[in-house]
This record gives structure tokens, sequence and C-alpha cells, in this order.
């Protein structure tokens, strides 16, 4: 051994010093290990190295996005992430209803201004139709529904959802495509009886209402099979587990600063009161 030392120019001591710590585990590397893949998995193998990085910090686990990148190659995580598409543009607005939103996705308080669209997904053997309401303060879902009809009642549900769990707020906005299931007097009277102002897109423009569009696409991407649900009842179960657990409470997002839906929220309120109490 001394003689390999020697050709390598390696000093004794490091050697002994390096072979004596090879069988050493490192705690703190089990730990960082074990909160990347439990997040990974938490996130049906969704979650990237940034996203990761932010949910354990959060956690109390603190890591760098490179760190966790590194931990991610070790563990042989990989993440199933859809590329970019592009999005067809018109100009045409409704006539009845115009664009009041007109891309304003930027609010400064919750129940100012709510979103909502239709997506489809595969349960059993035909297509089921999923409709969600979101509070574009902090991007959180506040209300849903799912059916294998894309009608009025399915969009009317979504929204009833949203008006009672947020306490029947007053003055909010509503915003949506043009789709029949926003534009037919059922749907419209419930918005009157709820005292909701409506918005909508210009047709055929998907940036309109962006914010949807990237939600549903977050939900296929991250969390829904490729090759769907066995049936109605484990698409809507598995859908809710994604709004109302990964969604609002784990994962981290970019537009809140990092912040989950839920601990956004949950920031202003807290804000809001102390302000309150001190005027």
């Amino acid at each position: 051994m001394t003689l390999l030392c020697e050709v390598f120019n390696v000093h004794r001591s490091s050697y002994k010093a390096w072979s004596s710590r090879r069988g050493q585990i490192n705690p703190q590397r089990v730990i960082e290990q074990s909160k990347v893949r439990e997040l990974f998995n938490a996130s049906n193998s969704s979650a990237g190295a940034r996203s990761l990085a932010d949910m354990a910090t959060a956690q109390g686990v603190k890591l760098s996005r490179y760190r966790a990148g590194k931990l991610m190659q070790q563990l042989d995580l990989v993440s199933c992430q859809l590329p970019s598409h592009a999005y067809k543009k018109a100009v045409k607005e409704h006539v009845d209803i115009p664009n009041h939103l007109a891309r304003q996705f930027a609010v400064t308080a919750p129940n100012q201004v709510w979103c909502g669209d239709v997506t489809y997904i595969w349960s059993g053997n035909r297509w089921a139709y999923l409709a969600v309401v979101i509070d574009l303060f902090a991007r959180k879902p506040i209300g849903w529904a799912m059916s294998y009809s894309p009608d009025s009642e399915l969009t009317g549900k979504a929204l009833s959802m949203a008006w009672e769990v947020r306490g029947k707020p007053k003055d909010v906005m509503f915003h949506s495509d043009q789709g029949s299931h926003y534009t037919s007097r059922k749907y419209r009277q419930l918005l009157w009886r709820f005292q909701i102002k409506q918005s909508m897109s210009r047709r055929g423009n998907c940036w309109d209402n962006s914010p949807m569009e990237r939600f549903f696409r977050s939900l296929k991407t991250e969390w829904v099979p490729v090759t769907g649900y066995g049936s109605l009842i484990e698409a809507t179960a598995s859908v809710v587990s994604y709004i109302t657990g990964y969604y609002s409470q784990l994962r981290p997002h970019q537009y809140n600063g990092g912040l989950t839906p839920n601990e956004s929220e949950k920031r202003y309120w807290l804000y809001y009161k102390t302000v309150a109490n001190f005027t």
C-alpha cells in the first residue's frame, strides 16, 4: 500500500482517513434523500429539483435547487413534465359579455376575481368532464365538480361550491371562456342570484384565461395517469386529492413567491387582521 501511495502521489495519512470513513453513513444525506423521495412520491413523480427544494426547505430540510437535483440523480428520480405548446390567438370579443378582466390576473385580495373552466379526463370507457373555479389571488381552487356531461349543471355545481365555501362573498367578478355552459341562461341566472359580475375571454383566445389553462396543465402533467382512470369515482377521488392535498397544501407556486395557495391566503388574513387591529 505504501508503494501505491507513492506511485499515485497520495499521502498515507490521506488514504487512511479516506478508508476509515468509507463505510460510515452520513445521517444528513440519509435525511435529505428520504425527504426528497417522500416529496417526489407525494407529487406523483411530477416535481422537479426546484419544487422539491422549496417543499423540503418549507418542511425544515434546507436544500438548494442544485442539491435537490444531485439527490434526484443519486435516487434515479426523473420528473415527468411535458414541453410547452403554442396557443391560437383571436381578437373577437363576445358581443353580450365583454372581457372585463382584460388579463389583469394580479389581484390584491381573495374573493375579488374568480376564474373557471372545464377540461376532460378519461375514466372507464368514456370522457368525464371536470369544472373548476379558482381564486386568482393565490391561484387556489375553491370549487369543482365532475360528471359525464359538460353542461351548465356541471359548471353551476362548481360555482355554487365556491360561493358556499367562501362564505357567500359580494362584489366578485367571475371570468371564463365563451363555452355554452357559461353563456346559458341557467348559468347567468345563477351568477345574478349570487350577485357575481361576469367576464368572458375573447373567442378562441386561451391567453385571456391563462391561469385556468395553467392549472389544468399542471393537473394533467403532474397527476392524471397517461391512460386515465378506471371509473368516474376513481377519477373524482384522485382529482380531489390533488386539489385539496398536493396542489393547495404542498406544491409551491411561483406566482405566490414559492408559497402554496393555502399558505399565501393564510398569511394574507393574518396580515389583514393585524392591520385591522392596529387601526
